[in-house]
């Protein structure tokens, strides 16, 4: 700090523009952010926080403005031109080579050397030294594309460490992990910070924001609306902020499917290997069934065998009373299964091709007459669906990339329902969305579920599969371990499922 009390300004912005096409992602953007601090960067999809967040590290330049680090102009061309000035990010995509080692990942381009060569034995002690340092535990010799996403993040966050950089981007990190992974991550920020680095910390979340930050600012439309201490700020603040309006953080009114709706997929004894084991359940017609349950309990690997993305080893599965052979991902959505991945970038979304793309991909036969693509058709359905969901892009033409999170979400959901199938299985609907966008969802989900359609939930946040779902499994080590009637279910009763705990044990649900 200076004599005043104030930290000098390690970043500084001054009248950043940006543009992707006809979208003004960034006006006139000016902010500071001092030294040794943690600055929390809020506000709703596509007001440009993570634009903000990727031009800071070289990956977007401004098109007009200047960015000032350490008191000195900068143009930063590439993410190297910011690594040399001590700025990387640690994004919303994973960023790994997956067929490579977590050792190799971590120090790609800074091993241990002797003698001009790699010392492998070296760069594993730093590797070790580094995990013990921040409470890491991954096998430095795991191939990276085996890893969940939320292990692939901490190989990234490994990886700015070894870099050394002095200021952290960090984008919606915490969206893959466990609340236990978040903690531990929370030390390692704050030890960052005691370090004297800086961390420009963008996050959906907002009571991590103010749990963490010395300073917030709002973004709303590309502008900033504010920026000032967090403790004088709270979650409501923030959101009315950063919508303009108040909001109630509420889940839209639950109507049960009638008594007499029919079973659209029943799923019996379905096994595979370890992870999937004996998992037996039925949705209606109308009904939302919430799955909850920890990283790693089963619930992604189930959704994946039932879309016929992975292969079971045995059990039964029927749609509309007719068993199906699921092979692969085109038997079930010939057989109106549809999935909403976990990860939209890596697997549910072609990041350099079009909304209209995206949206039509795999409905081609649809359209088409004598396999000739019906382009009007497919513009006009495309349309319709982005207009229905309040898709924001400067047009249906415009590349996914160019979209916020939320927005490249409802794309997702756009392709299912160019043809509406039977059964929705949503793994994740809101990760990396913000709470405007979040709240939009939500009255989605509660309407096609209204209008006959099976949605199948699995949520990380045990709020969203409470407040949406007719009924809730619990699964743990691949098993269903309990069901709630989604009335009657309580955040402590699920969680002890989750965790095994008895009705005695203390269980944390904070």
């Amino acid at each position: 700090m200076d004599e005043t009390g104030t930290r000098p300004e390690h970043l500084e912005a001054r009248a950043i523009n940006k543009h992707f096409g006809g979208v003004h992602a960034l006006r006139d953007v000016s902010l500071a952010v001092e030294r040794g601090t943690i600055h929390g960067l809020v506000g709703e999809n596509g007001a440009g926080k993570s634009t903000f967040g990727k031009l800071v590290a070289g990956i977007y330049s401004p098109d007009s403005g200047e960015l000032v680090v350490d008191g000195r102009a900068v143009k930063f061309r590439s993410t190297r031109d910011a690594l040399l000035a001590g700025i990387t990010i640690v994004g919303q995509e994973r960023n790994v080579v997956p067929q490579r080692s977590v050792l190799d990942n971590v120090f790609l381009g800074r091993e241990s050397r002797s003698a001009g060569f790699v010392n492998k034995h070296s760069t594993k002690r730093r590797y070790e030294e580094l995990c013990e340092s921040v409470g890491f535990k991954l096998p430095p010799d795991a191939r990276v594309g085996w890893l969940r996403v939320s292990e692939q993040l901490q190989v990234e966050i490994l990886r700015a460490l070894v870099r050394d950089a002095r200021l952290l981007v960090l984008d919606e990190v915490t969206s893959a992990l466990t609340s236990e992974e978040s903690q531990r991550l929370f030390a390692v920020i704050n030890a960052l910070r005691a370090e004297g680095r800086t961390v420009i910390y963008i996050s959906h979340f907002l009571d991590e924001v103010l749990a963490l930050a010395d300073t917030v600012t709002v973004l709303r439309d590309g502008s900033v609306i504010r920026t000032g201490p967090a403790g004088q700020e709270t979650p409501t603040t923030l959101v009315n902020a950063m919508l303009g309006h108040a909001l109630e953080l509420t889940f839209p009114e639950k109507t049960p499917p009638p008594r007499e709706s029919p079973t659209v997929l029943s799923v019996r004894n379905l096994n595979r290997g370890r992870l999937v084991h004996n998992v037996s359940f039925e949705l209606k017609a109308g009904e939302i069934l919430g799955v909850a349950g920890l990283i790693g309990s089963g619930r992604t690997e189930t959704a994946r065998i039932i879309f016929g993305a992975d292969r079971r080893d045995s059990g039964e599965i029927e749609v509309a009373g007719r068993q199906v052979e699921l092979r692969r991902t085109w038997d079930a959505i010939n057989a109106g299964i549809a999935l909403l991945p976990e990860s939209r970038t890596a697997e549910g979304l072609f990041m350099r091709r079009s909304v209209i793309h995206n949206t039509s991909v795999v409905h081609t036969d649809a359209i088409s007459t004598m396999g000739l693509l019906q382009r009007r058709a497919e513009r006009q359905q495309v349309n319709e669906l982005v207009h229905a969901l309040d898709v924001r892009a400067s047009s249906p033409k415009a590349l996914m990339d160019t979209l916020s999170g939320g927005n490249q979400q409802k794309v997702l959901f756009a392709k299912w329902l160019f043809r509406p199938p039977r059964i929705l299985i949503a793994d994740e609907p809101t990760r990396g969305v913000d709470v405007g966008a979040k709240h939009a969802i939500y009255e989605l989900i509660v309407r096609l579920a209204h209008e006959g359609m099976g949605v199948l939930l699995i949520s990380s946040e045990l709020e969203e599969v409470l407040g949406l779902s007719h009924r809730v499994l619990v699964m743990r080590n691949g098993e269903v371990v309990a069901e709630f009637p989604g009335e009657k279910a309580t955040a402590e009763d699920v969680m002890r499922a989750a965790f095994g705990a008895s009705s005695s044990d203390e269980v944390d649900v904070a």
